[in-house]
């Protein structure tokens, strides 16, 4: 009978140490998940991968090489569950490296409800993102939009004059998602992925 209180005794104490290491895991999952988003800001920001466009308040270049052209093509989507109609107002602006070019883009909130969005960029080429610099976007900051509002939203942008002379065309994709309620599945923290 003893030795059967120690069996269970054992038992007891694997089971608790079990426990404890899945509570562990649990945590380390959790912290890590944390953690991601700083990771791949940081990732994105030394590679230019996923086009993450780097805003470091540079000044723009005073010269303006009109020798060449380089074509920024626009593309918007919304997020399922984004109850907002989102395009540019032009499909693509020719400019030189160096020249400071504005473009709007149009955003209409469909639905009966107050609504926040919030805009991520993505550049392709990938590399191309290096040169690209933003130096007024909408998607710097959320957008509130009132039920059947509609608001031109601005871009100031640059293109570097160090751009490779093979890059003659760039395309800067913007996804609206919707960030209204914390706890909806679509509504994500995007600040800091800015």
């Amino acid at each position: 009978m003893s030795e059967h209180v120690g069996e269970n005794q054992a038992l007891n104490v694997k089971n608790k140490r079990l426990v404890a290491k899945l509570f562990g895991a649990i945590v380390l999952m959790f912290g890590f998940g944390f953690a991601l988003v700083p990771l791949y800001d940081v990732f994105c920001e030394i590679t230019g991968i996923n086009g993450r466009l780097v805003n470091n308040n540079q000044e723009q270049s005073t010269l303006v090489d009109k020798s060449r052209t380089v074509r920024l093509q626009f593309t918007t989507s919304v997020a399922p569950g984004m109850p907002w109609q989102f395009k540019p107002h032009v499909n693509y602006v020719d400019v030189h490296p160096g020249e400071s070019k504005v473009v709007k883009f149009l955003a209409s909130n469909q639905s009966d409800a107050n609504v926040t969005g919030q805009a991520i960029p993505s550049v392709s080429p990938g590399v191309a993102s290096l040169y690209l610099n933003k130096t007024e976007c909408f998607c710097f900051q959320q957008q509130i939009l009132k039920s059947g509002e509609s608001i031109d939203m601005g871009l100031v942008f640059f293109v570097s004059t160090e751009i490779p002379a093979d890059i003659k065309t760039l395309t800067l994709s913007y996804t609206l998602f919707n960030v209204t309620d914390p706890d909806s599945i679509q509504a994500v923290d995007l600040q800091a992925a800015l």
